[in-house]
C-alpha cells in the first residue's frame, strides 16, 4: 500500500445540506501545532503524508528573501505576496510579474510554471472578447516561479543567467535545492525521502506529514525554530502578504478576502486537492488541513474558517465575517437559497483559546 493512502477513515469536517438533510459529506484530517512540535489538537490521521502543492508557496519563498534577492532586485511587497500567491490571473498579477522578471533582465518566456487561463473569470473574458490568448504570465504559479528566477539570478553569480536558469524547476538544480532546503527546515523533515510527484507548475512535489506541515506553519508564523535568516524572511513575507493581500490571490478570493479583513494576524494559503495552510502568529499556532475527497475545494475553505473563528480572538463584526465562510449559504441559478456548507461537528468542538 502507498504511504499516501489512508489507512483509517477520517472523521467529516464538512457537511453540505440541501434544505435540512445533508447531501455530502467530506472528511479529511487537520493538525493545530506550536512553534515547540505540541500537537494542541488534531482530527484524523495526521501522520499521514500528502502532497501539500500550492499551500507551501510561502515556506517555498523564503530563500527569495533569505538569499538577498528580493532586495538585489528591488522587489516591493507586492512580488513577495505574488512570491506567495495563487494568483487568479488579473492584470495587476500578470503586470506584477512581468515587472519582476523585468527587474532581474527576464521576460516572461523564462518562466517554466507553463501556460493557462486566468482563473479569474472577467480576465478570462476580456481576454476572449480581445482575441488574446493565454500566457505563463496567467498561470497562477508565476508570481511564485519569478521569484524562483530572481533567486536563480542571484545564484548564477557570473554565468549567464538564462543558461543557468534553464531547467530551474528540476529538483537537481540549485533553485530547488535550495527550496528544498528551506521546506526540510521548516518542517524538520527531509523530503527527499518521501514520496515525491510533479506539482502542476512542474515543480517537485514532496509527501509531508500534515502534523509536519503545521509545524512549519508555525514556525513560519512565530519565527521560532528557524534560523535567524529564515525568522526575518517568514516575518518579511507575512508582512508583504498582509500589507497586499490582492496580489495573494485576487478579487473576491478566500484568502484574499480573510487577510483584508484581519490583516497579521492570520496568514492562510490554500493548496490544490483540498489542502490548507495557515499561521495564526499572534498565538504562535500552525494549521494544516487535506479534505479527502481533494477537489471539492470548497469544504477546505469552510474547514479552515472554522479554524480561525477557534483560534483567533474576533470581534462581533470580524466573528459574523467568518461565519459567512464557516456556513456558507447556497442558492441556485435563480438565487434561491438551496442549503448550506457548513463545519461539522466535530470540527465545530475543537477548543483552541
Amino acid at each position: 500500500m502507498s504511504p499516501l493512502n489512508p489507512t483509517t477513515a477520517n472523521p467529516v469536517l464538512v457537511e453540505t445540506w440541501r434544505g435540512d438533510t445533508v447531501e455530502s459529506y467530506h472528511r479529511g484530517a487537520l493538525a493545530v501545532v506550536d512553534a515547540d512540535g505540541k500537537l494542541l489538537a488534531s482530527l484524523g490521521d495526521t501522520d499521514r503524508p500528502i502532497f501539500p502543492r500550492s499551500a507551501v508557496k510561502a515556506l517555498q519563498a523564503l530563500p527569495l528573501v533569505a538569499s538577498g534577492a528580493a532586495d538585489a532586485f528591488g522587489l516591493p511587497d507586492q512580488a513577495l505576496a505574488m512570491a506567495c500567491a495563487s494568483h487568479g490571473g488579473e492584470p495587476a498579477h500578470t503586470q506584477r510579474v512581468a515587472a519582476t522578471l523585468a527587474a532581474a533582465g527576464l521576460a516572461a518566456e523564462t518562466l517554466e510554471c507553463g501556460a493557462h487561463w486566468p482563473a479569474d473569470e472577467a480576465t478570462l473574458h476580456a481576454l476572449l472578447r480581445a482575441g488574446a490568448g493565454r500566457s505563463s504570465l496567467h498561470n497562477n504559479c508565476s508570481g511564485k516561479h519569478a521569484g524562483f528566477l530572481c533567486l536563480g539570478c542571484l545564484l548564477a553569480g557570473q554565468s549567464d543567467p538564462r543558461a543557468f536558469l534553464r531547467g530551474y524547476v528540476q529538483p537537481e538544480h540549485p533553485v530547488m535545492r535550495e527550496v528544498t532546503a528551506a521546506l526540510q527546515a521548516a518542517t524538520g523533515f527531509d523530503p527527499t525521502s518521501a514520496p515525491r510527484g510533479i506539482d502542476g507548475c512542474s515543480i517537485p512535489t514532496f509527501g509531508i506529514a500534515l502534523r509536519r506541515l503545521a509545524l512549519a506553519f508555525a514556525r513560519f508564523g512565530s519565527g521560532v525554530g528557524l534560523s535567524a535568516e529564515h525568522a526575518r524572511a517568514a516575518q518579511r513575507l507575512r508582512l508583504a502578504v498582509a500589507g497586499a493581500p490582492f496580489y495573494v490571490a485576487g478579487s473576491n478570493r478566500f484568502d484574499t478576502r480573510v487577510m483584508e479583513r484581519l490583516g497579521a494576524r492570520v496568514f492562510c494559503k490554500v493548496g490544490a486537492e483540498g489542502v490548507y495552510c495557515a499561521a495564526f502568529p499572534e498565538r504562535g499556532l500552525g494549521v494544516a488541513l487535506k479534505i479527502d475527497d481533494g477537489g471539492y475545494s470548497r469544504a477546505a475553505d469552510v474547514a479552515i474558517a472554522a479554524l480561525i473563528e477557534s483560534a483567533v480572538a474576533l470581534d462581533d463584526d470580524e466573528t459574523r465575517f467568518m461565519h459567512q465562510f464557516s456556513n456558507k449559504a447556497l442558492s441556485n441559478w435563480n438565487g434561491i437559497a438551496v442549503g448550506r456548507v457548513a463545519a461539522a461537528k466535530a470540527l465545530r468542538g475543537l477548543t483552541l483559546r
